[in-house]
């Protein structure tokens, strides 16, 4: 069968000759944009917790949390090797010494643990932060998960996201050449932005050769101010034929080895308002297949290599 994407269970059973199976944990951190360092009211859409379980806030060590997930994750996947994900907040966003406190402690934690992958901003990487992984990717694999959700300022504005995309961009150069794995967050269906948008987002994400993407779905969702948005009828969360055609118009202008680690949302069912659809999550995956399929197309059908300064492809 003709594969349409070049997605992260590809990726890593290249690299490892088997199956590895992502094990998520929290850390207990927080965010500039949450704490008050940038505002108190965080991105509009983002849930109390952060997008993650709140287990660490429930007394789970990360070591807890590991050998919970590991049995019942070997069983489903039939892995025995694992990759930790750091997922909530923004895990990079602590004193040095805690960082390496928790990163130690998820690589040693259960036996079979390949690497990190690591969810943060933009804003909260430095060149101590970076050293320290940098170190980690000597011996294990390092994926740095950057949130950018739009390369639009006026977009990264209006959802509260308190950086632009000239620091996104800072943040990806002081990453490169450390043997850190780099990915970008973008959000599709986010308020004010249509097909042309999400267009540009790709053009630019492509352009800065990094090695990997997740693509989220915006839901709706309780006790945000998203949600008073959507009752108040000033946003419209996509139609799921219309997410996938824009995620398949997205696929197409990506590198063809970029790792395409998520192609839509995941989204809590007891916190979700809008829109119901997105809980289908294996509906939206075989709609966007089918698309590709139709268009006799695939990730990276319409990217264009830009030049670099000795006038080669980069």
């Amino acid at each position: 069968m003709t594969q349409r994407f070049f997605d992260l269970n590809t990726y890593l059973r290249n690299r490892f000759g088997e199956r590895v199976q992502k094990i998520t944990v929290d850390a207990g951190l927080t965010c500039p944009n949450r704490d008050g360092a940038l505002s108190t009211g965080g991105c509009i859409y983002c849930n109390p917790k952060g997008s993650g379980s709140g287990a660490f806030a429930e007394g789970l060590s990360i070591t807890r949390q590991l050998q919970d997930s590991r049995d019942y994750i070997a069983r489903r996947y039939k892995a025995e090797k694992f990759l930790v994900y750091f997922q909530s907040f923004s895990n990079t966003y602590a004193p040095l010494p805690v960082l390496k406190s928790m990163y130690d402690e998820a690589l040693t934690a259960i036996p079979g643990v390949v690497g990190l992958s690591i969810g943060t901003r933009p804003d909260c990487v430095d060149e101590a932060v970076l050293g320290l992984l940098e170190a980690y990717a000597r011996d294990y694999l390092i994926w740095l998960e950057y949130g950018l959700q739009s390369v639009h300022d006026q977009t990264l504005r209006r959802i509260n996201r308190g950086h632009d995309f000239a620091g996104f961009e800072r943040a990806v150069a002081l990453t490169k050449g450390r043997g850190i794995r780099i990915c970008a967050h973008v959000i599709l269906g986010l308020p004010g932005e249509g097909r042309s948008h999400i267009l540009e987002t790709a053009r630019k994400i492509a352009d800065l050769s990094i090695h990997g993407v997740k693509i989220h779905l915006l839901y709706v969702v309780k006790g945000t101010p998203l949600e008073r948005e959507y009752r108040s009828g000033r946003y419209r969360p996509l139609e799921q034929a219309e997410y996938a055609e824009w995620v398949c118009d997205f696929l197409e202008l990506l590198p063809p080895k970029m790792v395409i680690q998520r192609i839509t949302g995941d989204p809590h069912p007891e916190e979700l308002v809008a829109p119901g659809w997105s809980l289908d999550k294996n509906g939206t995956r075989n709609l966007i297949l089918d698309i590709l399929k139709k268009r006799e197309s695939r990730q990276g059908k319409r990217f264009r290599p830009v030049p670099n300064e000795n006038g080669n492809e980069r």
